[in-house]
């Protein structure tokens, strides 16, 4: 739990809570924050399974899961190769057309370049394209008569994608099942604080929509999971644009270490089948290994 990512302070509630909860399955729990000694604490931790609460870069993108390969620790979520993979969104999109599935229009582009003129026609999103959580997202309005400014914080190389309009989707496949649909409703962006604040968002589960969008979130998530070679628990993001029916839904990403925090999507959809927290928890260690 815990690492260097932008995504640091999500990671260790996802650890706290999850640690809390295989106390209470019954297992010994060691609580690890990942420092850049992470071989050692893990060495001098010596466990039979590692349960990876880590989220962003480092901990969700194939870097760790290649440690804990290498030492032959038997872990949790996606191996090396697909975490890699879902990580870079413009990778997972090519993954996606591969098997035909929907996205929207994206390029990488330089940073100067985008704070000096409009790659694609607004509106557009600019994000960094190995970040998670709507960590340092930009809308661009189609009204806009200026390209953005950029933080510091941001990137060399950024993502930038057509805006895809409508409702926020969301669906959890755990192993080779996908579980529900979420749609998630805010005031505005689903930014950070969305995410993960008390009252930023509200989830209705299962979604309230036409089954005929149910249907396809469940099976494009499950498409993209094993498109991208998942393991253990995945969640896929959608946008719909209700106008436009089965036409208007599109793929945004697949978060190969959905978060696990009490105002978290996969342990939300998760209990809705009737699958308490401390059983998917469970679930994800029993199912742990290596050569994932």
């Amino acid at each position: 739990m815990g690492g260097p990512s932008a995504e640091r302070e999500v990671s260790l509630s996802s650890g706290r809570e999850c640690a809390t909860a295989l106390r209470d399955q019954g297992f010994q729990v060691v609580e690890v924050d990942a420092g850049p000694n992470l071989a050692q604490q893990l060495a001098d931790a010596a466990p039979d399974v590692v349960f990876n609460a880590l989220h962003g870069r480092w901990g969700e993108d194939g870097c760790v899961q290649g440690m804990l390969e290498w030492m032959r620790l038997p872990y949790t979520h996606s191996g090396v190769l697909a975490s890699a993979m879902a990580m870079d969104k413009e990778r997972t999109k090519q993954v996606y057309r591969d098997v035909g599935l929907p996205v929207v229009e994206s390029v990488l582009a330089a940073k100067p370049e985008v704070m000096a003129r409009h790659v694609l026609p607004p509106p557009y999103v600019v994000k960094p394209y190995n970040e998670g959580s709507s960590v340092g997202v930009y809308l661009v309005h189609d009204a806009a008569n200026s390209p953005p400014h950029l933080s510091d914080e941001m990137p060399d190389v950024v993502m930038v994608e057509t805006y895809a309009p409508g409702r926020e989707l969301t669906t959890t496949v755990m192993g080779d099942r996908a579980l529900t649909v979420t749609d998630i409703l805010t005031d505005g962006w689903y930014d950070y604080d969305a995410k993960y604040k008390e009252g930023g968002s509200r989830h209705v589960v299962p979604a309230d929509i036409p089954k005929d969008i149910f249907d396809a979130c469940m099976d494009y998530a499950l498409r993209a999971h094993d498109a991208l070679g998942c393991r253990g628990v995945s969640r896929t993001d959608f946008r719909w644009d209700e106008a436009r029916g089965l036409e208007g839904l599109i793929l945004l990403e697949t978060n190969t270490q959905p978060g696990m925090t009490p105002t978290s999507l996969s342990p939300e959809q998760g209990g809705v089948l009737g699958i308490s927290f401390g059983e998917m928890c469970r679930w994800m260690v029993e199912d742990a290994s290596c050569n994932r």
